[in-house]
Parts: C-alpha cells; sequence; structure tokens
C-alpha cells in the first residue's frame, strides 16, 4: 500500500515538473532573468492558451467559449473523483468569489474535467454546487475534452490499474484567468491562496 501512494506521489511530481517546463517553453511561464516568479502566481506574457470549445456545462446545455466572454474566467481541470487537489482549489474558488463581494458577478469560476468517463452531467453538477453555485462545471466527449485540454495545455492522464471504476487520474494543478476577450491573463500555481487571486482580480476590475 505504501509503496502504491509513493509511486502516486512521484507521478504527482512528475507531471507537475513537464507541465511547469512546457509552460516555461512555451512562454506562458516567463523563464528569462528578471521575469516574476515570486510568490504563487504567475503573470503570463503572452496569450498562448486557450482558443474555441464546445462542452456540456453542469446543467446539460451545450455552451462554447463565446458564452463566457465578457466576464473574467478562472478555469481549473481536474476530476470530481480527485482526493485531494480539486476539492481543495474549488473550496479556494468559493472562497474568492466571496471575497470579491459585488465584483464576483463579474468573474465565472470554471471546473473542466480531465475525466469525462466518469464526470456525467449529474456528477458534475452536485459536484460544483457542493462548494459555491457560480461555479460552472463543464464536461463532453473524450473528443472534446482533448481539445480543449490541448488548447490550454492541460494535461490529464488515466491511471491503468485494471478497474473501470475506481481509478486516479494524473492532472496539472493550474488556475488560468482569463480575461473578458478570452485571452489569457494570469496563471495561479496550485497553492495561491484565495486573497493573492482576489487581489490580483481586483487590480484588473
Amino acid at each position: 500500500m505504501m509503496n502504491k501512494v509513493f509511486a502516486y506521489a512521484v507521478a504527482a511530481l512528475v507531471v507537475t515538473g513537464l507541465t511547469i517546463a512546457a509552460l516555461v517553453f512555451t512562454g506562458v511561464i516567463p523563464g528569462a532573468p528578471g521575469s516574476r516568479q515570486g510568490g504563487t502566481s504567475v503573470i503570463a506574457g503572452a496569450p498562448q492558451l486557450g482558443g474555441p470549445f464546445t462542452l456540456v456545462n453542469h446543467k446539460g446545455e451545450t455552451v462554447t467559449d463565446k458564452d463566457f466572454h465578457g466576464k473574467y474566467m478562472m478555469i481549473f481541470f481536474g476530476y470530481t473523483f480527485c482526493p485531494d487537489v480539486c476539492p481543495t482549489e474549488m473550496q479556494t474558488f468559493a472562497q474568492v468569489m466571496a471575497e470579491l463581494g459585488k465584483d464576483a458577478e463579474k468573474v465565472t469560476p470554471v471546473f473542466i474535467t480531465v475525466d469525462p468517463q466518469r464526470d456525467t452531467v449529474q456528477v458534475m453538477d452536485e459536484f460544483v454546487n457542493s462548494f459555491h453555485p457560480s461555479i460552472v462545471g463543464l464536461t463532453g466527449t473524450d473528443e472534446q475534452i482533448e481539445d480543449v485540454k490541448k488548447k490550454y495545455r492541460a494535461y490529464g492522464q488515466r491511471e491503468e490499474n485494471g478497474d473501470p471504476e475506481y481509478y486516479l487520474v494524473d492532472h496539472t494543478s493550474f488556475t488560468y484567468l482569463m480575461r473578458p476577450d478570452g485571452v489569457l491573463e494570469t496563471v495561479f500555481r496550485y497553492g495561491t491562496t484565495s486573497e493573492e487571486m482576489t487581489k490580483k482580480i481586483q487590480e484588473l476590475l
């Protein structure tokens, strides 16, 4: 059991490291000397992430990226069966929305699944509503999810353990803050506090 837990931990560290390296390489996370990398939030220098997508929200409605234009979006890729990272980040999202007060109406928190096989519309609805009513859960077909993951350079890989129902999914743990026009503004590392996120968002409003 301990060996399996250790393997999960190592896999998560490898995935996180590879993702950070990819974002640095593509310019999403500045890597040059003098770039801002202190703290837990990273200011993106160019809109390399994002793009058009078509998915299904937690109410069963087909939506596209254009449906979210006009507001800032906090986007997180994860899955509802996640044991720790995803619930923790959704709690942070809920705290940000509370801290924003009246400005919360200008922000849409979005949870995009990387596990569409289990994350049906009903499952997503129960999950997001357990944290905050403003969080939008998005799922879709395997092809739709792969497409949006590719456009955001998000990683999500199922652990093949032979069990079709109980398995873990390695995934990225960044929060992407998108501008009202759909362009990337900021990438928050996992562990960024709600206060830090709120402060950055308020500076932009």
